[in-house]
C-alpha cells in the first residue's frame, strides 16, 4: 500500500493491541496497515521473513516469524507477541494456503497440509490467546475464511472444507466465550486480487468472474474495513459468531 492510498487514522482502535497473521502480503498485510492507521499497536506474523520489513515500513510494534501449523512454534510466537504488546486484545487469523486439485486425484498430503494450515492453525492460535482474553473479559478474534466455505468450489474441496471448518469453529467458539467478553467472527471474502489467488489457474478465475454478480474480484482495501469494524468498539459489539461476506455477490445468505 502506498502512502497516497494509506487509510487516514480514525483512532477507532486507539489503545488496542493486535496480532495479525499472514501479514507479509495480501489481506493480512492490509488489515495490519489499517489497524495501525486506526490507532492500534500491531505485531505482524508470517512464515515469510519479509514480514519483518513489512512491519518496519508500517510502523508496527514488531514481527514474529513462525509456522502456524506447528504447535510449539505457535506457542512461542504468541508469547513473543505478548511480550512486544503487553497483551493481545485482537487476534486476526489471516494466513492460509490455496491449491487446486480434483478430489479423484488429490493426495492425502495435499488434503492434510491444507487442513493443517487453514484450519488446525486457527484452533492453535485461538487456544493460545484465549486465556488472556478471558482473564481480562475482553477480546476480539477475527478469522479470514472464504465464501467457498459456504458454497464449495470445483477443484478446491480441501480448501473449501477447511474454510467451512473455520466458520463452524468460530460459531462454536462464540457460543462458549461471548458471554465472557470475547467476540469471535469470520470474514468470508470472495475472490480477492492477492498473491494467494494468483496461484489459481486463469481458466478458473475467468469462469469465476463470469459467475459473480459484480463481475469482478475484490481488492484488499475492500475487505479490510470489515476487519476494522469487527475489531472496534462500539462498531463490532453486536457481532457474535457471524460470517460477513465481502464477496462480489457470490454468496447471498
Amino acid at each position: 500500500m502506498t502512502e497516497h492510498n494509506r487509510p487516514a487514522s480514525t483512532g477507532v482502535l486507539a489503545g488496542r493491541t493486535a496480532l495479525v497473521t499472514g501479514a507479509a502480503s495480501g489481506i493480512g498485510r492490509a488489515i495490519a496497515q489499517h489497524f495501525i492507521a486506526a490507532g492500534a499497536s500491531v505485531v505482524l506474523a508470517d512464515r515469510d521473513e519479509t514480514v519483518r520489513d513489512v512491519a518496519s515500513a508500517a510502523g508496527a510494534s514488531g514481527a514474529v516469524v513462525f509456522d502456524v501449523a506447528v504447535e510449539e512454534q505457535v506457542i512461542d510466537a504468541v508469547d513473543e507477541a505478548t511480550e512486544l504488546l503487553d497483551r493481545i486484545d485482537i487476534l486476526v487469523n489471516s494466513h492460509g494456503i490455496l491449491t487446486e486439485s480434483p478430489v479423484a486425484s488429490m493426495t492425502l498430503s495435499t488434503w492434510q497440509t491444507t487442513l493443517d494450515v487453514d484450519l488446525t492453525s486457527v484452533f492453535l492460535l485461538t487456544r493460545q490467546v484465549l486465556p488472556g482474553m478471558l482473564e481480562r473479559g475482553d477480546g476480539r478474534i477475527i478469522t479470514i475464511a472464504s465464501q467457498l466455505g459456504q458454497k464449495g468450489g470445483s477443484g478446491l474441496a480441501h480448501y473449501a472444507a477447511a474454510k467451512a471448518g473455520v466458520i463452524a469453529f468460530t460459531k462454536s467458539l462464540a457460543l462458549e466465550v461471548s458471554s465472557q467478553g470475547v467476540l469471535a467472527n469470520v470474514i468470508a471474502p470472495g475472490p480477492i486480487e492477492t498473491p494467494l489467488v494468483d496461484g489459481i489457474s486463469e481458466d478458473w478465475k475467468r469462469a469465476k468472474r463470469a459467475e459473480l454478480p459484480l463481475g469482478r474480484f475484490g481488492t484488499v482495501d475492500e475487505v479490510t474495513p470489515t476487519a476494522v469494524l469487527l475489531a472496534s468498539n462500539p462498531g463490532g459489539n453486536l457481532y457474535v459468531g457471524q460470517t460477513l461476506g465481502p464477496n462480489s455477490g457470490d454468496v447471498m445468505p
